[in-house]
């Protein structure tokens, strides 16, 4: 049976700890954090989630890029020329609205002075006609808002998961540094016991060393388990997005209240292939590569568009000039490009066969994922209670053992087998729990259904 702490026994270094662990609470402020608060909280502070919505806006920006190739182009353009070129000379007295009869002398037309010419102009161009790559463009933007926001879902699905690993990752860590105070505990009244045979006669020294060493063993693996919870503690604020200085006091308890997959393999198969956003996405990579394909064939057509220019000309800046303006109907048709539009078109469609290609990879990794998902939770509800039972007879067998040893009908080494089997067996029955509660978490994960609102968080 364990006996009452005492620290005046303990050494400096278990001293420092165990004063540590007992006065932690009334040195560091904890807040309380529930499991939903937490999921909460990294949606809202996590990087990649901040990542997950700019990428939604940047999509979303093309759209708008992709919508103004049906808007009118302006254009304002302002030049300085200067030259005695006789058709630049020429020329230009026309537009300012500058020449002259005697402009017409043979010498000023051969040979003129030369001039300045200031030049603004306003143009305006709309295509009319351009094989539907306007719309194909839109499309493809919207594919790829549409893909940002399978990116975004599928991020906040991954934090979910990663905060409840982690989340209850600390909660393990927190209970196995419990057992190894319990071992602890258990370890420092055998050595008591042990002292006290001694000191009657029952028993050699050599227990007691046994006994000190063993002792000396499960303080170093407290000192241990104390070290990965504040490792654990420190990945938790990291996945957060919080200070790693922020202490939390973890509410949601880790139990094996989940139970056995609800619904049978072939339905959760079902269900990754309606909501997995990697499907998705996949889906409409493939539709996004035909747009494309198609944009790259429209090449092969002409364009038509409206075009209209407003323009002043002048002699300096600041004078007064001509103005004139015109309009043109133009078609533009690219008859040859050296192959530029046929490699384009070849490009897409090795693209769109790709993009197939990826589709099935995806839809047999998701089933692959949801199938190990499926068994994991299965066997990991089996070990829940084999562990379980394992815990309680290893409690039981160690209770005996205990009076059996105080009354000298077996050896310290018998002690410390059971001693150690105990907290193993402690130990097994929380990893049990833990990987059970995250096994459920991975199969709902795997279907493409956890998200904050889901039972497993709340």
């Amino acid at each position: 049976m364990s006996s009452p702490l005492r620290i005046e026994r303990l050494g400096t270094p278990a001293r420092f700890l165990t004063i540590l662990v007992l006065a932690g609470p009334a040195l560091l402020a904890q807040e309380a954090l529930t499991l939903r608060q937490a999921v909460d909280l990294a949606l809202h502070s996590n990087p990649l989630v901040a990542a997950a919505d700019a990428g939604e806006k940047e999509a979303e920006a093309r759209i708008r890029q992709a919508h103004s190739g049906y808007l009118p182009r302006f254009q304002f353009l302002e030049s300085v020329q200067r030259g005695d070129n006789p058709v630049f000379v020429f020329s230009s007295l026309l537009t300012q609205h500058q020449f002259s009869a005697a402009n017409f002398a043979i010498s000023s037309l051969n040979r003129p002075d030369a001039m300045n010419n200031y030049q603004s102009q306003l143009a305006v161009e709309q295509v009319v006609l351009d094989a539907r790559q306007t719309r194909r463009s839109v499309e493809v933007a919207r594919f790829s808002r549409q893909i940002a926001g399978e990116d975004t879902r599928r991020s906040h699905s991954d934090i979910i998961l990663d905060v409840l690993r982690i989340y209850f990752g600390v909660t393990l860590a927190e209970k196995n540094l419990e057992v190894a105070r319990q071992s602890v505990d258990s370890a420092r009244a055998d050595l008591v016991r042990a002292e006290s045979i001694y000191q009657s006669g029952r028993s050699t020294q050599a227990d007691v060393l046994a006994l000190r060493v063993h002792l000396a063993a499960i303080e170093e693996q407290q000192i241990r388990a104390s070290n990965d919870l504040a490792v654990a503690r420190g990945a938790l604020n990291d996945a957060l997005g919080v200070s790693l200085d922020r202490a939390f006091e973890l509410t949601t308890p880790l139990d094996s209240s989940v139970g056995a997959p609800e619904c049978t393999i072939e339905e959760y198969r079902r269900l990754a292939a309606e909501n997995r956003p990697e499907m998705r996405q996949a889906e409409l990579a493939q539709r996004l590569t035909r747009a494309q394909q198609q944009i790259a064939g429209a090449s092969y057509w002409p364009q038509v568009a409206l075009q209209g220019i407003v323009e002043a000309d002048r002699q300096n800046f600041f004078s007064k000039g001509g103005a004139n303006w015109f309009t043109a109907v133009t078609l533009r048709w690219n008859l040859w490009n050296g192959g530029e539009t046929k490699a384009r078109v070849e490009q897409a469609r090795f693209a769109e066969a790709r993009a197939e290609a990826l589709r099935k990879h995806a839809d047999s990794a998701i089933h692959l994922e949801v199938r190990k998902a499926y068994l994991d939770l299965r066997a990991a509800a089996q070990r829940v209670e084999v562990a379980a039972a394992a815990s309680a007879e290893a409690e039981e067998a160690h209770r005996i053992i205990q009076n059996r040893y105080q009354a000298g009908l077996i050896t310290v080494t018998e002690l410390l087998r059971s001693e150690a089997a105990l907290a193993a067996a402690r130990t097994r029955r929380l990893a049990a729990v833990y990987d059970h509660r995250i096994a459920a978490a991975a199969l709902e994960h795997a279907a493409g259904t956890l998200t904050a609102d889901s039972a497993l968080v709340n």
